[in-house]
């Protein structure tokens, strides 16, 4: 036991990568809902 790995950086990694996984995903569905969201929204105001 003269070598005790030290693990405090590994966390603050594994939470990073999940943080990137996440960011990741949300750029992609807005990337494909995107314009169809925004189709709505024209045609909710141009019903007003």
């Amino acid at each position: 036991m003269l070598y005790i790995p030290r693990e405090k950086g590994q966390g603050l990694v594994e939470y990073a990568l999940i943080l990137v996984l996440v960011a990741v995903v949300v750029i992609v569905i807005l990337a494909l809902l995107g314009p169809a969201v925004g189709n709505i929204f024209s045609n909710i105001v141009n019903s007003l």
